[in-house]
């Protein structure tokens, strides 16, 4: 149980060191200054209790729902689900096919409020590598991450 305890504690700590230091070091850098790319914080009672990016990828006309991230203390009041349909209303106003998004969440809410919004699922990971992780063998056998894709589509191409 220590093991496990040390080798998630291990991962998790790098993922978060590695998201600090590349697009959440500079959000106006990685969201706000590309275009088809933007970032927005959810408010309540002058304190941030949620965050989401939306990032446009040329390549297949697709921008992808980044970094939803909502205060453990503000689930449940629907801040997620209005986080998720400004992705979606600023992929319809930016001309992009579909929404992508990939998620490591264990909780069966998250996956319900993507389905919720319209995204299926359209694959995942029995054993995904986050940003950071080494995969030395020890990594591998005390700490196993599930990945899932979803997809809405908006428009045929």
């Amino acid at each position: 149980m220590g093991a496990r305890y040390y080798y998630s504690s291990k991962v998790i700590h790098n993922y978060l060191d590695c998201a600090l230091h590349t697009d959440m070091a500079d959000i106006e850098e990685y969201y706000m200054k590309p275009a088809g790319s933007c970032f927005w914080v959810a408010v309540l009672e002058g304190q941030v209790v949620g965050i989401v990016a939306a990032q446009g990828r040329e390549d297949d006309n697709t921008v992808e729902l980044r970094r939803m991230s909502v205060d453990s203390r503000f689930r449940g009041k629907g801040i997620a689900k209005v986080l998720g349909r400004r992705v979606l209303e600023f992929a319809v106003l930016n001309n992009y096919a579909a929404v992508v998004l990939g998620t490591t969440a264990v909780k069966m809410a998250a996956h319900k409020l993507y389905e919720s919004l319209g995204f299926r699922r359209t694959g995942g990971s029995e054993d995904y590598t986050l940003p950071g992780m080494s995969r030395s063998p020890l990594e591998r056998l005390f700490f196993q991450i599930r990945y899932q894709r979803y997809r809405l589509q908006l428009r045929e191409e």
